[in-house]
Formats: C-alpha cells, structure tokens, sequence
C-alpha cells in the first residue's frame, strides 16, 4: 500500500480523531485489548491493507465509508475475545461478529463527528486480492493499528457534504 503524509486540514483532523477514539474504546471494551493508534496516513492506491474487512458506508451530512481491515492473525484472536469462543474463518459467526466489531467503531465515532449521518449495514470481505473502490473524490486516510493480537488498519473515507 503506497502512502504519503495525512494532509495538516483541521476538517480532517475532527473526522480521524472520533475514529482513533473509538477504535481504542472498542477494543478495551469489547475484546479487553489495549490498541496503539499509530500516525495516520493518506491512502493512495486502491489495494486492501489486510485479508479481513468489515466495511461500514456514512450518508447524510457525512458521505463516504469507513473498512476496519484485519491481518488474519487479529482478526482470529480479535473475534474469539470478542465472542468468547474461538471461531473459524468460514462460520458465519465469524463475519458476523467482524461486521459488529466495525459496525460498534463506526457508530462510535460517528456519535463525535458533529452532523447528522446514517450508517449502513456493515459488508465483510474475507479473502486475498481484493481491491475496496472508494470514491476518487473523498481522500482516504488510514489509522495503522496494533494489539497484543496483531495488526490492523481503520481506513477512514469520509467528508462533510458542503453547506453542512
């Protein structure tokens, strides 16, 4: 994944800091899992930063999406915390319990993000070689992650609609 230094806008800075919040007090609360929240970075091809995805799209005064991509290895350990029974990659339960991991950081934030914005469903794509089409016009910054369970990645794509 190609990227460049996050741009120095303070509209940027009020939408990827409700994200870095809720990542950290989801995990803690949810898979009683401390995250590092490193420096976050503007995305600048289409490629997935890991193999598990849970993709969460914003209308309203907000439009874009948000993909809260996992390394196998934490997506695994992330959701046996999480469910409290360690899963395999093709039950249900798995993708089930990716969407709500997602689903829970993304109505974090959006609760900090000032607005008012509708949240999808959450979408999990599970695999190698996919390729997330966002739209060309919202800049997608992404949040690396760690845990004592491995590594992850918030992609925020995500912009105020104008006049809002």
């Amino acid at each position: 994944m190609t990227q460049t230094q996050a741009p120095p806008q303070s509209d940027t800075v009020k939408l990827i800091a409700p994200f870095m919040n809720a990542v950290r007090d989801v995990l803690q609360t949810m898979a009683h899992v401390q995250t590092r929240v490193d420096k976050p970075f503007l995305k600048t091809d289409a490629s997935t930063s890991y193999q598990v995805c849970g993709i969460i799209g914003f209308s309203g005064q907000l439009t874009g999406s948000v993909m809260v991509s996992f390394s196998d290895a934490a997506a695994e350990k992330l959701v046996e915390a999480f469910a409290g029974a360690k899963l395999a990659r093709n039950d249900p339960d798995f993708a089930d319990a990716i969407g709500e991991l997602t689903n829970m950081i993304a109505g974090s934030a959006k609760q900090h993000l000032g607005g008012l914005a509708s949240i999808s469903i959450p979408t999990v794509v599970i695999g190698n070689g996919y390729v997330v089409a966002n739209m060309h016009t919202i800049p997608c910054l992404v949040i690396p992650c760690n845990t004592t369970f491995g590594s992850f990645a918030v992609e925020v794509c995500v912009m105020r609609n104008p006049g809002n």
